[in-house]
């Protein structure tokens, strides 16, 4: 096995779907949906089988799709991205730019609801513990951190 410059293990030679989609985190029907989509362009096939071979450079987009998925990027955005990246960096600069900084920031006030979900979560736990061990002041404590917690909701 070679290691890309993402540090990936790609096998030698060209990976097939089930394992484009084990690397990738996308199911196989993702991977097709991307390829009739435009996001991939035409994947090539084993002549012998007919199968879909993901070669080094079509993985790297692959996983570079699937970092972009997980942050939460739809599929237009998506489509957006590739397309500013044909017409070259220079051309594109300011619209990438503004296509990831509105990205960052959608996925930055998601973090935030994520850590006051969170803090709700402990202090309800931290209630649960104080009653199971009968400290009411603990859990007077612990409620008031979850009230504070549900102000910001």
């Amino acid at each position: 096995m070679a290691a890309t410059k993402e540090g990936h293990e790609q096998a030698e030679g060209p990976l097939t779907i089930q394992e484009m989609a084990q690397r990738s985190g996308f199911s196989e029907p993702t991977l097709r949906y991307y390829e009739k989509a435009g996001l991939l362009g035409a994947v090539p096939r084993d002549d012998s089988s007919g199968h879909r071979r993901y070669d080094t450079p079509l993985a790297e987009r692959v996983d570079a799709l699937a970092c972009l998925r997980s942050a939460g990027m739809s599929v237009a955005d998506m489509r957006r991205y590739l397309t500013l990246l044909d017409e070259g960096d220079l051309a594109a600069a300011a619209e990438q730019r503004d296509l990831f900084a509105r990205h960052a920031d959608r996925l930055s006030a998601e973090i935030e609801r994520l850590r006051v979900r969170q803090a709700y979560l402990r202090a309800k736990a931290d209630m649960w513990d104080a009653r199971h061990r009968s400290d009411t002041a603990a859990e007077t404590r612990a409620l008031t951190h979850v009230k504070r917690a549900l102000e910001k909701f």
